[in-house]
């Protein structure tokens, strides 16, 4: 560090006389010559930049362009950021130790901003999966160092889990069978985190033969063939990490790990294993809490439908169906829609199966059907009872459940209640199939709410094209105003050479939003409803002008936010198929 210097002259040929804050005060003869500053500051003051600049090209500028965040902008930012610290080091006005000191800290601080901000930035990029978010968390990575020295002790394994008591599952001697099983348990993990899997099913393709396949942004993906043999040892080895009984193979059992890597963060696997008449199945739901947390903003509503929530949230009063297929978002808008309450002044409960998420402030009832307890109807009755101000129900199994909801005290007690059915009209049909007296279902309906999944385009490779003015008259979107749709790519161009997609792995997607109908039950509907007239709910459901599921998400189509392919496959059914899922959904009278 050069600081400011006194200078003063005495006589032409007399001495000249330099006090410095890097050095004493030195009286120079002419011809003397003496060193100016103290050594090992100067390699102070470098000690941060020599830090920052291995962060800089051995992670970041890596991580930006392993996921095309703009290498060049950043190096220029980070550059701009360097320049201004060594400024401000080399031009602190403050003298002696105090300047030097302040001028590392402020090195330090200059330097510290700049890594921050390249991590919050790029942390926000949808473009990044979650497994690969930077972290400042040095005590993690060092855990993952010493986890990866020790697992080379004893092998080649890559995974660091830990099972349901809490201690690590070492991998075992290399040299032996199991070591062979460990590694290929990991590798159906590895693939799947690869491949932004929310879930991995290892199932019986045929009598000799398993596959691994994945659910990925709701679409399932087949895996490649496993031997029978092989897959039952798989299977063994996650079910005792969870601690589950490695004997049972008939009954439906649960338990959780945790898994880690050098690639992968910190996650939790839920592990579901069952029989089935074709063999053992075993399901791997990861981080099935994180699935299902999502406060309403962020579901995939359109402002006036979010409006129009949080009006039937304040009345706190009848039915509200809630209508999604299977795998479509319905705990997790179950649980967004309690959010809309506040738990602390309302009492507010939940009859469910399992418990998908802790919810502060909510009694979470679960339904245990192995169990020697109530059956689900009688449970829903009793709880009812209690006079609840708010209560969400996971699902309709019987017609008694739906009798004892309509029965209930609408007027005091807000009913949320899950379904799994195709669209709005189908929700309403099956709930007044289930009451089985259509005007007591009417008259306590308050509103149905319908969802379905939608992917997005992946932000990286995504392809703008201009439409046809024949598609934009077919999709009833105006010729003038669309000048652009994107459709899918799955390959970006690296050196003018065209390679798959880092970020959705040459998918074409990544991620999922909802796409929504929100139908306010007034009287009119309620006319309809009670004469089961459903082509008159139709027509008095459009006639509000209340945008459907295929109108939103064409609407996210023309945002650019997925594509009209991806709005064909999901909101596309045949009559048939809407048929067949409808009888399907009806509960079946209760055998008690």
């Amino acid at each position: 560090m050069l600081d400011s210097m006194l200078i003063s002259l005495s006589e032409p040929f007399g001495s000249l006389t330099l006090g410095t804050t890097l050095s004493s005060s030195l009286t120079l003869g002419v011809g003397e010559t003496y060193t100016l500053v103290s050594w090992w500051k100067p390699l102070l003051i470098l000690l941060p930049f020599i830090g920052w600049a291995w962060m800089l090209s051995t992670i970041f500028d890596k991580h930006a362009k392993r996921f095309f965040l703009g290498q060049e902008k950043w190096n220029a930012i980070h550059m701009i950021f360097g320049v201004v610290a060594l400024a401000f080091a080399i031009l602190q006005p403050v003298g002696g130790f105090a300047g030097l000191a302040v001028g590392f800290v402020g090195t330090l601080a200059i330097l510290a901003i700049d890594i921050g901000i390249f991590v919050v930035v790029a942390n926000k990029d949808h473009r990044i999966p979650e497994a690969s978010k930077l972290t400042l968390d040095f005590s993690e990575m060092s855990q993952r160092r010493d986890d990866k020295k020790e697992a080379k002790k004893l092998g080649a394994s890559e995974l660091t889990i830990v099972g349901a008591n809490k201690m690590k599952v070492m991998p075992p001697d290399k040299e032996s069978t199991a070591f062979a099983v460990r590694i290929a348990s990991e590798e159906i993990i590895i693939n799947g985190q690869n491949a932004h899997a929310s879930q991995i099913d290892i199932i019986p393709a045929n009598e000799n033969t398993y596959a691994a396949s994945m659910l990925v942004d709701g679409v399932r993906q087949a895996g490649e063939p496993i031997a029978k043999a092989d897959a039952i040892q798989i299977i063994d080895f996650w079910k005792k990490c969870a601690g589950l009984d490695l004997q049972d193979r008939r009954r439906k059992l649960s338990g959780e790990v945790s898994i880690s890597s050098d690639s992968i963060s910190a996650m939790t696997a839920k592990l579901v294993s069952s029989g089935s008449k074709n063999g053992m199945v075993l399901s791997l739901i990861f981080n099935p809490s994180d699935a299902v947390r999502r406060s309403p903003e962020n579901l995939g509503l359109l402002d006036k439908q979010l409006k129009e929530l949080q009006s039937w949230a304040d009345e706190n009063v009848g039915v509200v169906l809630l209508a999604a297929p299977s795998d479509n978002g319905r705990t997790t808008t179950l649980y967004s829609m309690l959010q809309l309450h506040d738990a602390y002044t309302s009492n507010i409960q939940t009859i469910e199966y399992e418990v998908e998420d802790a919810i502060e402030g909510v009694k979470q009832i679960v339904f245990d059907a192995s169990g020697d307890g109530p059956d689900f109807a009688t449970l829903v009755r009793s709880t009812l009872r209690r006079d609840p101000d708010i209560v969400g129900i996971c699902e309709l199994p019987d017609m008694e459940t739906g009798q004892n909801i309509a029965n209930s005290d609408l007027d005091r007690s807000r009913v949320y209640l899950s379904l799994k059915t195709d669209n709005a009209i189908a929700a309403i049909q099956l709930y007044v199939r289930a009451v089985g007296d259509p005007k007591l279902a009417a008259k306590g309906l308050r509103g149905v709410v319908s969802e379905k999944l939608i992917r997005m385009l992946c932000g990286n490779c995504k392809v703008g094209y201009q439409p046809t003015p024949e598609m934009l008259k077919k999709l009833g979107l105006p010729e003038d105003k669309i000048k652009q749709l994107n459709k899918k790519g799955g390959q970006v161009l690296i050196r003018n050479k065209p390679e798959v997609c880092p970020v959705c792995n040459g998918v074409g997607y990544s991620g999922q939003t909802g796409c929504f109908g929100v139908f306010p039950i007034e009287d009119e509907e309620r006319k309809f409803i009670a004469a089961q007239d459903w082509n008159g709910l139709k027509t008095a459901m459009r006639k509000r002008s209340l945008p459907t599921v295929q109108q939103v998400a064409l609407r996210k189509a023309v945002e650019g936010l997925t594509s009209l392919e991806e709005v064909s496959r999901v909101t596309a059914s045949s009559s048939k198929k809407s048929s067949r899922s409808s009888s399907k959904a009806t509960p079946e009278p209760s055998s008690k």
